[in-house]
């Protein structure tokens, strides 16, 4: 949820037998193999594609639309996957602080995090680019399971994991971290848990931090305003409590139950028989320090990895076992049922697309926006017409050259807009041994029209024939999962 690089086995560290204050960075020597690209800028255009023009089937934040930040799903040139924040316009007027701040976190390149690749800054455009990680938060699998609850072997290492994720951070200078919180932890490819990068920058330049419930908020922040790093662990007991009940309990109830030593009235009950009275007392013990009101009396993030690690059982099981999901994703292993246009595509068959989309015409152009004003009735609105009218002719009888140029004319006017023609283009192209350009039309049909399957395969014929066979394969996924969820609609 691909573009994360990962292990199969777990991603924390094997327990030692003592624990020693000795300890120092030892992240780092993991981190050196955790080969990403270089953090980069990119322009708003390239993330338009990526995310089919922003479209609302791909956003993916917890409030959806009505989020001031949203976050959505995309695809850098129909292959690597990646999560856009695109901040509130007035949260960040400076550019110059924003690009700062974020380059200053995409320094970072942890396997404990989803990392920051890059970010957009243009006009009033404020955006961030992340690794995508498709197997969801740790919300979703704690408050909102469908077919089992997370084990306690896997709960434990999702809090080392962001306990180490925090202490990297730390020892790399962002010891800040906003809002941290069950949403903030998501799972990779291979369901080890990552931490969200996101939270390592705040939501807008005036600082504010929190934008959960007040009742889950440090004490300090509600008399200052501002977080710390104790704030930071404050925030971590929380997520511990969390973990513990499986619920999302406000913490001054739950340190209410701990202090009367009501402990099944906090512990999930789906968790019974899958773990030691020493080891719930430990993790209760360490959810109440965190939650001290006092910041200087909390424990710091080394203290959280000393205490967390001895706790770690089947370390040499991979994630994806213990969260009972199968590696990749759980469609990954079953055949695709391919239509007729999908086949022709992942076959490359540019004869069989042809007639298929001759066959189709322009009925998937149903329901696309088209606003036609005055210009309707002019020369300019006759002459495009004219043009989309011979590049069809040209189409039909094989001439694609003629067929790009007259495409392209009518694509440059810009008055209407057609998915069809992009499609119809971009086979031209593919016909014509310009497998990019292909892409490209491709993923402007996906912009006009988001749930287009048609739009999915043609972006596997590209893919294909410039070799790409994985990311081919995850755009014919990709458009059999629309087709039949729709019902072959569009």
């Amino acid at each position: 949820m691909g573009a994360c690089v990962s292990k199969a086995a777990c991603c924390c560290r094997q327990p030692h037998n003592g624990v020693t204050n000795e300890r120092t960075d030892t992240v780092t020597e993991d981190e050196e193999a955790y080969d990403l690209p270089a953090f980069q800028e990119f322009t708003f255009e390239q993330l338009r594609l990526a995310t089919s023009g922003f479209a609302v089937e791909n956003i993916v934040s917890e409030q959806g639309e009505k989020a001031p930040n949203v976050v959505y799903k995309g695809k850098l040139d129909a292959q690597r996957r990646i999560a856009v924040k695109r901040f509130n316009r007035s949260a960040w007027p400076d550019p110059r602080q924003f690009l700062e701040e974020a380059r200053s976190v995409g320094l970072l390149r942890s396997k404990r995090l989803a990392n920051l690749l890059g970010c957009c800054c243009e006009g009033d455009e404020r955006l961030l680019v992340a690794e995508y990680m498709p197997n969801d938060t740790l919300a979703k699998h704690l408050f909102h399971w469908e077919s089992q609850s997370m084990k306690w072997t896997m709960r434990l290492r999702v809090v080392l994991c962001l306990a180490e994720a925090l202490e990297y951070c730390t020892n790399r200078g962002r010891a800040l971290y906003h809002d941290l919180n069950a949403y903030r932890a998501l799972f990779d490819d291979d369901c080890n848990p990552r931490l969200s990068c996101f939270g390592l920058m705040k939501n807008s330049r005036d600082g504010k931090s929190y934008s959960t419930n007040l009742a889950f908020t440090p004490p300090e922040y509600m008399r200052t305003g501002r977080i710390t790093p104790e704030s930071v662990i404050y925030s971590f007991g929380t997520l511990l409590i969390d973990v513990l009940s499986g619920k999302h309990i406000p913490p001054s109830h739950a340190l209410d139950l701990i202090r009367d030593r009501n402990f099944n009235m906090l512990l999930d009950s789906c968790l019974e028989g899958q773990f030691s009275n020493e080891e719930g007392t430990e993790m209760v013990r360490l959810a109440s320090r965190c939650l001290h009101y006092e910041p200087r009396e909390r424990p710091n993030v080394r203290s959280l990895v000393q205490v967390l690690t001895p706790l770690q059982r089947d370390v040499e099981t991979p994630s994806y076992v213990l969260m009972g999901i199968p590696r990749g994703g759980a469609s990954s292993t079953e055949p695709l049922n391919l239509s007729p246009l999908a086949e022709a595509c992942s076959r490359k068959d540019l004869t069989a697309i042809h007639e298929i989309l001759e066959k189709t015409g322009y009925k998937d152009d149903e329901g696309t926006a088209n606003e036609l004003s005055f210009q309707m009735w002019t020369n300019q609105m006759q002459d495009t017409l004219n043009s989309k009218k011979k590049g069809d002719n040209a189409f039909r009888q094989k001439d694609f050259t003629a067929a790009i140029d007259c495409y392209s004319q009518f694509i440059e006017v810009g008055t209407m807009v057609s998915p069809t023609i992009y499609a119809r283009r971009c086979l031209s192209y593919l016909m014509n041994g310009m497998p990019q350009e292909a892409l490209n039309d491709a993923m402007n049909a996906l912009v006009i029209s988001p749930t287009w399957s048609t739009a999915f395969y043609l972006q596997a014929a590209a893919l294909l024939s410039q070799g790409m066979e994985n990311e081919a394969q995850e755009a014919l996924k990709d458009g059999c999962n629309l087709e039949q969820s729709s019902s072959g609609g569009h």
